[in-house]
């Protein structure tokens, strides 16, 4: 089983590049859905969270607000922290689960795990490669305006608390260059997926000649 570890900056199109992977016949696990399902209404993470933020960050139906919650870590980083601290140890032994289950029933699978803070985390020593989907900070700036409805202010704010991508750019095996259109990124993808493979069947045949 190749473990790929998919990350990037804000904005960048890492779902995409993730959903196309997916299309290829990747098996993806998304750790922004996998922080979704420990936040879930009543569990030990929520209340843990709600604790610390308070339950004004929540919804109506009890949910957290993932914006507002936002709103309160992007602007300190200290909170984003302890965040961090109260959600992570969920999300990874998630992932270890089902990194287990897809090994288990498919040796040979191409994983892409989508996280975001792969890099920030110290995680690369966990993947095989690291697969960073790249796009200039001022195209980021741009995108997270027109997606979030944010001001320059605010989307250069939440760009300010990420580390900066060229300093992700160090950690890469592999680069996505993702500025252009949808059918230039479609190709990347294709030859990134094709790349995937040969180094997949070159471990396979070296755990053959083992």
């Amino acid at each position: 089983m190749l473990n790929v570890g998919l990350t990037g900056g804000i904005a960048s199109g890492k779902s995409t590049v993730a959903r196309m992977l997916a299309e290829k016949g990747a098996e993806l696990i998304d750790f922004d859905e996998m922080a979704h399902a420990v936040q879930d209404p009543e569990g030990p993470v929520w209340r843990e969270i709600i604790r610390h933020f308070g339950e004004e960050i929540l919804h109506e139906d009890l949910s957290i607000d993932r914006r507002k919650l936002g709103e309160t870590v992007f602007a300190d980083r200290t909170k984003r922290e302890l965040l961090n601290r109260l959600v992570h140890p969920a999300i990874f032994a998630e992932w270890q689960r089902r990194l287990a289950e897809i090994r288990a029933r498919r040796a040979d699978a191409i994983v892409v795990s989508d996280i975001p803070l792969l890099i920030e985390a110290g995680m690369k020593g966990m993947v095989d490669l690291v697969l960073l989907v790249y796009i200039a900070p001022e195209e980021q700036i741009r995108r997270v305006m027109a997606r979030d409805g944010f001001n320059r202010e605010e989307a250069e704010r939440r760009l300010a608390a990420q580390m900066p991508i060229e300093e992700k750019l160090r950690s890469a095996d592999i680069v996505i260059r993702n500025g252009g259109s949808p059918e230039e990124t479609r190709r990347a993808v294709c030859r990134v997926w094709t790349e995937l493979k040969i180094r997949e069947k070159s471990r396979q045949e070296g755990i053959g000649r083992s």
